[in-house]
């Protein structure tokens, strides 16, 4: 297994919060956000992570270096920000799998990835996408299903209880990119939004914890409702 860790966000409404911290860096229970996300992907079984970063990447690899336990870690380097699109699309010519999960790094869902990875697989799609269901779809905007397809998605700001895109995704290595796209571009609104109907994602219905790290409001939450899922503290040399 490879994945793909989208930890090149500016983290613009946590900057009060962060003092010369890329927003994946942020702190949760004493650890960096990362780490959660990168005890996941090695728990699940991915050998190889290819971390697609750009502001102030040197912080996480100073950090982390080349393997974080058991996985070899990858850089992506934006040199100028690409969006999570252009990111994805970097991040993917460094990849050997046929295909590949991808998180964003300021999201956390509990999510059994290799039983996602499976179901992408058997569905023989070229994209899959984990959604969850909330109580208030109002800030991320909803996704609209067909069976196990996603058929559309709602704008940000509709009130009520739905399902959301909860910020994981499997894709194959060689996606269909259209010609059309720029070198910068945004995987959800500029890809996802006008092809759903073509790609006719699969649905992988989640409905584990839920997290977005995005606003101080929820960072602090993560302080208590993530300490769980984080690694154990490694080991001090005495």
């Amino acid at each position: 297994m490879e994945g793909i860790i989208l930890a090149g966000g500016l983290g613009t409404r946590l900057r009060s919060r962060l003092s010369n911290l890329p927003k994946v860096m942020a702190p949760v229970a004493g650890r960096p956000f990362l780490e959660i996300l990168l005890n996941r992907m090695v728990a699940a079984g991915c050998a190889r992570i290819i971390l697609s970063v750009g502001y102030l990447h040197r912080v996480i690899s100073d950090a982390y270096g080349n393997s974080f336990q058991s996985a070899e870690l990858i850089y992506a380097v934006e040199e100028t920000p690409l969006g999570t699109g252009g990111a994805i699309r970097l991040a993917l010519g460094l990849t050997r799998e046929s295909s590949i999960l991808v998180l964003n790094g300021d999201t956390f869902l509990e999510l059994d990835l290799r039983s996602f990875l499976d179901a992408h697989l058997a569905a023989g799609k070229p994209l899959s996408l984990a959604i969850t269901e909330v109580t208030d779809v109002a800030r991320y905007g909803g996704v609209l299903t067909d069976g196990d397809s996603v058929s559309g998605f709602v704008e940000k700001g509709r009130v009520g209880a739905g399902w959301i895109n909860g910020g994981v995704y499997a894709l194959q290595r060689e996606f269909p990119w259209p010609d059309h796209l720029p070198r910068r571009f945004s995987f959800e609104n500029d890809l996802l939004v006008p092809m759903v109907g073509s790609l006719k994602p699969l649905a992988f219905r989640c409905r584990g914890h839920f997290l977005d790290i995005g606003i101080p409001e929820d960072l602090d939450r993560a302080e208590t409702q993530l300490a769980p899922f984080l690694p154990p503290a490694p080991d001090v040399e005495r």
